[in-house]
């Protein structure tokens, strides 16, 4: 058994040894004070984890003692015991933050339980907050990479919407620009960051299914609710629900969800109890919401309930300033991963990254440095190292045949192998060896033309 911390409070010294005693038995590192005050400096000294605290204590009483302990440390879990059959002052304490009660004279087996539980409780409560301290500098508005205008305004906006009350946001924006990160940053900014964020893909689910998903069903709704089932909104209770791909989503199943979003009332499939929940609904799509509503594909209403705070997300090729910040950001994620140590971007390589269209977006760009980081074991990332998509799409890399053009005036041939050499040079980082390659020469013959034409001594 870990060695937990316990502090008894008792101003009987018989109960305090008894305790002790029967405490240190099962495994648990024990002190002991006689009053309040006594109590307090040694909590302040070294705290434990749970304190056992009589209410009948001379000078300072229990609750007194209980208020310190929450203002020192409102972590720290309080048993208070109190005499049998003074219901009023348990219930007090329960108020005032104790977890539990014992009543004297107690059952030590009892005890033990009550204890134990308590121990568990509180690992579980520090264990949940741990992982929601990392959700949120995982997801929150620091780790939004984001230099250009474009996101300074997106980041200032999602500041706002995170500080508000706004209960529906509507995130537009190509595939793989980040709508899932901008709503998780909405939520993890915000006073609901405590609470759930449940996320469903409109379009990867069946309308019959969806309607489930979201609202819950009762048991024998249907020939395959074997059980009941609270939908995604229930879940959300408090939090947050993100509604990705929203342009998708069937216009039977957005006439449901519309009437959710005006009364905040769900009702299960099957049920017939109306549920209030208190959720806020981020929707992201990467539809012209307009053009559907005039196909007769996406209903006017719901849209505008939906947009009340809207946000669109540039995509890559229109805030080219953020491509390297962005790929620094991901060589650093994925040297994490995988273990590798790779420093950087070569400058070449930077040019193309830069003057590549991205029609993958942020996604595309992760994509390709996690493959990068994966398959190559060099210190710095070259052009080499990028898919050929990005070579041969790049203007700045085209340097092929279809590109020569013999001016009207005539051109001396050793000019076009001159300037051969010195792209091949160039896109090959000084390495004479790839260089050649790409000219489909041979070491010594490459070497050759660099002397004759004074690249190399």
């Amino acid at each position: 058994m870990s060695r937990h911390k316990i502090l008894v409070v008792d101003d009987e010294h018989l109960i305090r040894w008894s305790l002790e005693q029967n405490l240190k038995k099962q495994g648990y590192e024990v002190q002991t004070a006689p009053s309040g005050e006594d109590a307090l400096r040694l909590l302040r000294e070294d705290p434990p984890e749970l304190v056992l605290l009589d209410v009948q204590l001379p000078g300072m009483n229990g609750l007194q003692v209980l208020e310190k302990i929450k203002e020192i440390d409102e972590e720290i879990i309080v048993i208070m015991v109190t005499a049998l059959g003074v219901l009023e002052t348990a219930v007090k304490a329960m108020r005032m933050g104790a977890h539990d009660y014992l009543n004297k004279p107690f059952n030590l087996d009892e005890m033990a339980i009550v204890i134990k539980k308590a121990l568990e409780t509180g690992a579980l409560k520090r264990e949940v907050a741990h992982l929601r301290g990392e959700q949120t500098k995982k997801y929150g508005i620091t780790n939004l990479i984001g230099g250009s205008r474009h996101m300074q305004n997106v980041l200032a906006m999602v500041t706002k919407v995170a500080r508000s009350d706004a209960s529906t946001v509507l995130i537009q924006g190509e595939s793989g620009t980040g709508k899932e990160l901008i709503a998780k940053a909405i939520h993890y900014e915000s006073a609901r960051a405590h609470m759930p964020f449940m996320a469903v893909n409109c379009a990867a689910v069946p309308e019959t299914l969806l309607e489930s998903e979201l609202l819950g069903h009762e048991k024998g709704a249907f020939t395959d609710a074997k059980a009941q089932k609270k939908g995604l909104f229930e879940l959300a209770d408090g939090g947050t629900l993100f509604l990705d791909e929203i342009g998708d989503m069937e216009p039977g199943m957005q006439a449901k969800l519309l009437r959710v979003l005006e009364d905040r009332i769900v009702r299960r499939v099957g049920g017939s109890r109306d549920i209030q929940v208190d959720v806020r609904i981020v929707s992201a799509t990467n539809k012209d919401l307009l053009k559907a509503m005039e196909d007769k594909s996406f209903r006017p209403d719901l849209y505008y309930r939906l947009q009340v705070i809207p946000i669109f997300l540039p995509p890559l090729r229109d805030r080219r300033e953020d491509i390297l910040p962005l790929t620094t950001h991901f060589i650093n994620h994925f040297n994490r991963e995988f273990g590798k140590s790779v420093k950087g971007v070569s400058k070449m390589a930077e040019k193309f990254l830069v003057e590549y269209s991205w029609p993958g977006n942020i996604r595309e760009l992760k994509n390709i440095v996690e493959r990068a980081i994966i398959l190559e074991n060099e210190e710095t990332l070259l052009l080499e190292h990028l898919p050929q998509e990005i070579v041969s799409r790049t203007g700045g890399g085209s340097t092929g045949p279809l590109s020569l053009r013999l001016p009207p005036e005539g051109i001396d041939i050793e000019d076009v192998e001159r300037e051969l050499i010195r792209q091949s040079l160039e896109v090959s980082e000084g390495n004479q060896s790839k260089a050649a390659k790409k000219l489909n020469l041979g070491i010594d013959a490459f070497r050759y033309r660099m002397k004759k034409f004074g690249f190399l001594q």
